[in-house]
């Protein structure tokens, strides 16, 4: 994205508080609706931010996958080649054959 294309969204997603005191929080959440985000000012500083369900479950989402990549990095820095174990040996160490484990069914992950 470039800049100017970064800095006219985040321009557009700015709104002042007073268009809620004038009852015009219906027509923002509208907008929020259709942009994923507005940033409500209070006194010309950013106050908080109104992001629709669609992008704030996202952005956990986000969240989560970086967590838990930044946790394999760690136990992977954290072992040497020696702790590693390959395929084999884990289907050895749970007691199942490659035979067996192709036979299951394909289970689906969120």
């Amino acid at each position: 994205m470039t800049k100017d294309l970064y800095t006219n969204n985040l321009l557009d997603s700015l709104v002042p508080i007073s268009r809620f005191n004038r009852g015009e929080a219906s027509k923002i959440f509208d907008e929020v609706a259709k942009s994923g985000i507005k940033i409500v000012l209070k006194n010309n500083t950013p106050a908080c931010v109104l992001l629709a369900p669609e992008r704030y479950t996202e952005l956990l989402e986000a969240i989560e996958d970086n967590a838990l990549a930044l946790e394999a990095a760690h136990r992977i820095k954290s072992h040497t080649n020696a702790d590693l174990l390959d395929e084999g040996d884990v289907l050895r160490e749970i007691g199942i054959t490659e035979v067996e484990l192709d036979d299951t069914e394909d289970i689906e992950f969120e």
